[in-house]
């Protein structure tokens, strides 16, 4: 099950090249991640746990550029003890073409302890409904 977020570019997103530049995705990212716990995770079991990211990376496909849509989709794409991925496109709103994939690894993380914790059950139910592949 995709999440999808639409994010409009600005054009302090491009660079010289007047694409947008290749850090501008990882903002793009992030929000999509913000926003899958957001609408996703309930509040009790977000209150549980604390997630860091421990590794990110993004493969650029094609060009996007100042003023276009573009479509983050977000999912679960695998989920172990203490940590879980998610995997991403993003796409232009407008032709659906394929801009760029994306993974990320996060890791459930006490800060007072400074050390992974295992995923509670509640909150590995609600990742694994949202488990699936682009």
């Amino acid at each position: 099950m995709n999440h999808d977020v639409k994010v409009r570019v600005r054009f302090s997103e491009t660079d010289m090249a007047g694409h947008v530049n290749n850090s501008s995705y990882f903002i793009y990212l992030e929000e999509a991640r913000g926003r899958f716990f957001e609408d996703k995770v309930p509040e009790t079991i977000n209150s549980f746990g604390r997630f860091i990211l421990a590794s990110t990376k993004c493969n650029y496909v094609n060009q996007a550029y100042y003023g276009q849509t573009l479509k983050v989709s977000t999912w679960v794409s695998k989920i172990g003890n203490k940590s879980f991925h998610f995997a991403h496109s993003i796409h232009i709103e407008d032709t659906d073409e394929l801009v760029a994939e994306a993974d990320a690894v996060i890791v459930n993380f006490n800060y007072k302890e400074q050390k992974s914790e295992p995923i509670s059950d509640e909150l590995r139910e609600v990742l694994e409904h949202h488990m699936a592949t682009a």
